[in-house]
Order: C-alpha cells, then sequence, then structure tokens
C-alpha cells in the first residue's frame, strides 16, 4: 500500500523543540522530491521546506531559521526538526511526495500527489 504516515507531533511549550517523522512504504522512496506542509485553523496549507532525492533541502523564506528538514533513504523516512516553537507554530504537519520524482519544484500544494494523514502540533505559552 502507497502511504504517508507522520508521527511525532504534541503539545508543547512555546521556546521548545520537536522532530516529526513521515514513514513511507509502498514505493520506491529514494526517488522522488518529498516535503513538509503545516495548515492551521482556518488558514491554507502553507509549504515549509522540500528536500530532493539527493538530500537538498529547500525551504519557504519565512521557514529558514527554525525549520530543518532531512531524510534517510535506507529507512524510507523523511523528518522535520522544528525549534524554538512559537504559538503560531501549531498547525496540523504533512509529509507529503512529489507527483513527478526526483527533484523538487517548489513548495506548492498542485505539485505533491502523495500525503499523509497529518501530525498535530500545539504550541502554548
Amino acid at each position: 500500500q502507497v502511504q504517508l504516515v507522520e508521527s511525532g507531533g504534541g503539545s508543547v511549550q512555546a521556546g521548545g523543540s520537536l522532530r516529526l517523522s513521515c514513514a513511507a512504504s509502498g514505493y520506491t522512496y529514494s526517488r522522488y522530491c518529498m516535503a513538509w506542509f503545516r495548515q492551521a485553523p482556518g488558514k491554507e496549507r502553507e509549504g515549509i521546506a522540500s528536500i530532493d532525492r539527493w538530500g537538498t533541502p529547500t525551504y519557504a523564506e519565512s521557514m529558514k531559521d527554525r525549520f530543518f528538514i532531512s531524510r534517510n533513504n535506507a529507512q524510507n523516512s523523511l523528518y522535520l526538526e522544528i525549534y524554538s516553537l512559537k504559538p503560531e507554530d501549531t498547525a496540523m504537519y504533512y509529509c507529503a511526495r512529489d507527483a513527478v520524482g526526483s527533484y523538487c519544484r517548489g513548495i506548492y500544494s498542485r505539485y505533491f500527489d502523495l500525503w499523509g494523514q497529518g501530525t498535530q502540533v500545539t504550541v502554548s505559552s
């Protein structure tokens, strides 16, 4: 079964950190660009970062300082580390697979065709 499963979310105090994970299965994970998105209540989904099959990351401009994306192709896993968490980081976080392949074309939802169910991150002040 082709799927993505996120984990690692939770409730944290402002200033804390989290490491989110995404487990891929059912396809050749190492061949695809992957990305993280988030969606807060009442807001549109926004791209955080993408990473190509070779491990080269790209970040949305507003996410460059506290978010770090990485991948382990041997373990079919994608990660997102978030530091200095703020209440405005509260959202559902999703991992996604690019619809085409190895190169990342941009951190926009329309470029990604496989999504996980999301993991909730809640940051309290």
